[in-house]
């Protein structure tokens, strides 16, 4: 039954976590996002009764536990910045998607429990990874000046998630992993256009630090996704 768990465990309660996570499009509105994985659960319980070989990428190595990890405290890096930003200056759009980078959490945190990786979620602010650590204290600083430059912090929070997931998906060969990920990421390509928009609206620009400007041109071109 522990292997049965671990083999549909993640893809089953992923696809409840990852229909839960909620995007901010560009006017900061919420919008939900649907996810069917049925056959693929159908699919391993049967080979799992009928005794087959299971062949179908759930697998998990030493790599894919740090990625889970780096990106459960990289979502609370945005989580918690955007939950200060909020506070600080009462934009309704740090609160929305403060709450979808809190389902993006949820979703992560989903992958750790099924697979039995031990985590730890520390206080608001506070982080294991020195370098989310030296973000976030960066962030605050520089999100108090003014508007603009919160809605700049914001912008260059997705700018980054969305380089480190890509490269998170590229390493790994567990399609559970891969499947949240690409959720993850396709919500923070709405987010990043949501902040670029208010950047914009303030007569200002947003140049991407991380993403090249080819790939941050693309993801502006394109309209507000329903991730899946």
């Amino acid at each position: 039954m522990k292997l049965l768990f671990k083999r549909i465990g993640p893809v089953l309660i992923m696809s409840l976590f990852v229909s839960a996570i909620v995007l901010s499009c560009s006017d900061s509105n919420d919008d939900p996002i649907d996810s069917q994985i049925e056959n693929s659960i159908d699919d391993d319980v049967n080979d799992d009764i009928n005794g087959d070989e299971v062949n179908d990428g759930s697998s998990i190595v030493d790599e894919d536990e740090a990625a889970l990890l780096f990106m459960l405290e990289e979502e609370k890096l945005a989580r918690d910045t955007y939950k200060f930003l909020n506070e600080y200056w009462g934009i309704v759009q740090f609160g929305n998607i403060m709450q979808s980078e809190q389902s993006h959490m949820d979703a992560v945190e989903t992958l750790l429990v099924a697979y039995d990786i031990e985590y730890e979620i520390l206080e608001d602010g506070v982080f294991e990874n020195e370098d989310l650590q030296t973000w976030y204290d960066t962030f605050v600083q520089d999100g108090i000046v003014d508007e603009l430059a919160a809605l700049t912090v914001g912008a260059t929070i997705e700018d980054l998630d969305i380089v480190d997931l890509e490269e998170q998906i590229q390493a790994t060969s567990n399609t559970d992993i891969a499947d949240v990920f690409s959720s993850l990421q396709c919500g923070s390509r709405n987010h990043l256009r949501s902040f670029v928009q208010s950047i914009e609206n303030l007569g200002e620009t947003y140049t991407p630090q991380f993403l090249s400007q080819a790939e941050y041109e693309t993801i502006l071109e394109g309209s507000h996704e329903q991730c899946n």
